[in-house]
C-alpha cells in the first residue's frame, strides 16, 4: 500500500496542544495512549482558567452577576453536548463525573427498580469493567441473570450469538460502541433494533466513539448513552449521560442533596425537573464549561474530518506493525483506507511481556499502554494475560508512528538477543 503525502490535520492542530512539545527521557514525546485519556488544547485549558479567574461562582443558586454568568456557561455547555450527539432535548443530557458514574446512575436508578429474579441482562465479553461491575451489583441484588455475547473468529461482536441470547426474559442490553482493546466498532443501531423487539432497554458505552466519529443518538436508537469528557479533549472529572426523556422521567433520583430538589420538608421532599433531579450537590462547573469548549473545538475541526484522518493513521499503523513477524494484533483489521475499526492496536510480541515493552518504549519517549486495559474478562477469553496498546488521535502523525515502530523493533531486537 502506498500513501500520498497530504497536509495532515495534525499539522494544523499540534500547536494547540502544549503538552505534546516536550521531551521524555531526553526524547521528543510520542503520545500514543489516547484511548486512556486525550490531551487538552489551549482553548479548553484557557476556558477552565477563565472560569476560575473571571467568574468562579456556584450555579443556579445566586442572583448576583458571577453566578448568572457561571450558570449561563454551565447550561450552555449542556446545550452543546445535546447538539453534539443529536439529543432531542437538552433535558436528555445529565452531567456526571465520568462514564462510570453514568452507568452506575442507570444501574441503581433504573436497574435496581425494574429488574427482578429471572430477568436477563445482556453484556459482552469485550466490555470495560465499568460496564460489567455495576450490572454484577444489580444482578446480585435483584436475582437478574447476566448473559455475555462472545466474539467472532475475527475478534468482533458476534451478532448471531447476540440474537440467540435475546428472549422475552431480556430486559436490558448494555454494550460498548467501540472496544477499547479490540478496536472493533459494534453495530449499535442494529443491536438496539433487535433488543427493542423484545421490549428491552439498551445502554451504549460510547467512551471510545464520541471523541473519534460523529454520533447521533436518535439514529442509534438507544435508551441511554454514556461518555467521559477526559477522552474527548476535556478535563477529568466530567462526563455525561444521555437518556431518552421519557425514560429519565420514569427513573427516581440516584443521589440526594442540594440542587436535585424542588421542595424539602423535614420528612419528605419533592424533586427537580429533568435533568437536575440527577445532579445532586455542587457540580464540576469549570469542568463542564470546559467540556463545552472541547466540543466547540472538535466541531470546528469536524468529526467527519477527524474520523477520516484517524482512519488514514490506522491504515498506516497496521501496515507498519504487519511488517514485524513477532507482533500479533487482536481484533479485526481495517479496510484499505483504515476504516472499519478504531484508531488503536492492541498486540502481543511473543514471549516479551507487554509491561516490559511499554517500559522500554518509554525510555525512547514513546507512551503506550500495557496490561488488561480494564478488560480482564476479555483477556481471559483470549487466553492472554495482557496486551500492549498503541492508540491514536487526530493530533498524532505518521512520523510519530515511524518513531514508535523503530523503537518497537529496537526493543524487540534487544529482548530477542536476551532470549537467545
Amino acid at each position: 500500500m502506498t500513501f500520498t503525502p497530504i497536509k495532515t490535520l495534525a499539522e494544523k492542530v499540534r500547536a494547540d496542544f502544549p503538552i505534546l512539545h516536550q521531551q521524555v527521557n531526553g526524547k521528543p514525546l510520542v503520545y500514543l495512549d489516547n484511548a486512556a485519556t486525550s490531551q487538552k488544547p489551549l482553548a479548553v485549558l484557557n476556558t477552565l482558567r477563565d472560569y476560575y479567574t473571571g467568574y468562579n461562582s456556584n450555579v443556579h443558586r445566586g442572583a448576583h452577576t458571577l453566578s448568572s454568568q457561571a450558570t449561563d456557561a454551565y447550561e450552555g455547555a449542556r446545550d452543546k453536548i445535546a447538539a453534539f450527539v443529536n439529543a432531542a432535548s437538552r433535558n436528555e443530557i445529565v452531567y456526571t463525573r465520568n462514564a462510570s458514574e453514568a452507568i452506575n446512575l442507570v444501574a441503581y436508578s433504573w436497574g435496581m427498580n425494574h429488574l427482578q429474579r429471572g430477568d436477563e441482562i445482556i453484556l459482552s465479553v469485550m466490555e470495560h469493567h465499568s460496564n460489567l461491575v455495576p450490572w454484577q451489583f444489580v444482578a446480585q441484588k435483584t436475582g437478574a441473570v447476566l448473559r455475555h455475547v462472545e466474539l467472532t473468529p475475527e475478534g468482533t461482536f458476534d451478532l448471531e450469538h447476540f440474537q440467540k441470547l435475546l428472549s422475552d426474559k431480556t430486559k436490558l442490553v448494555s454494550i460498548v460502541h467501540v472496544s477499547n482493546t479490540l478496536g472493533c466498532i459494534n453495530p449499535v443501531a442494529e443491536i438496539c433494533q433487535l433488543a427493542q423487539k423484545f421490549g428491552a432497554k439498551v445502554l451504549i458505552d460510547a467512551c471510545q466513539s464520541v471523541p473519534h466519529m460523529p454520533i447521533d443518538v436518535q439514529q442509534i436508537g438507544c435508551d441511554w448513552l454514556v461518555a467521559s469528557g477526559h477522552k474527548m479533549c476535556a478535563p477529568t472529572g466530567i462526563g455525561f449521560l444521555y437518556g431518552k426523556e421519557s425514560v429519565l422521567e420514569a427513573m427516581p433520583p440516584f443521589l440526594g442533596g442540594g440542587e436535585m430538589i424542588a421542595d424539602v420538608f423535614l420528612d419528605h421532599s419533592t424533586y427537580a425537573e429533568l435533568p437536575h433531579k440527577f445532579e445532586a450537590g455542587t457540580p464540576a462547573i469549570g469542568e463542564a464549561i470546559a467540556l463545552g469548549a472541547a466540543i466547540d473545538y472538535l466541531n470546528h475541526l469536524g468529526m467527519e474530518q477527524i474520523h477520516t484522518y484517524e482512519a488514514e493513521l490506522t491504515a498506516y499503523l497496521f501496515q507498519e506493525l504487519g511488517k514485524i513477524p513477532q507482533i500479533k494484533i487482536y481484533g479485526n483489521k481495517p479496510d484499505s483506507h483504515g476504516f472499519g475499526r478504531a484508531a488503536l492496536a492492541s498486540f502481543t510480541a511473543g514471549e516479551v511481556h507487554p509491561n516490559d515493552l511499554s517500559t522500554l518504549l518509554d525510555q525512547e519517549g514513546v507512551a503506550i499502554r500495557s496490561g488488561h486495559h480494564c478488560t480482564q474478562p476479555l483477556h481471559r477469553y483470549l487466553n492472554i494475560s495482557g496486551t500492549a496498546r498503541a492508540s491514536l488521535s487526530f493530533y498524532n502523525t505518521r512520523a510519530e508512528i515511524d518513531v514508535f515502530i523503530k523503537a518497537l523493533k529496537d526493543t524487540l531486537d534487544f529482548f530477542n538477543g536476551l532470549l537467545g
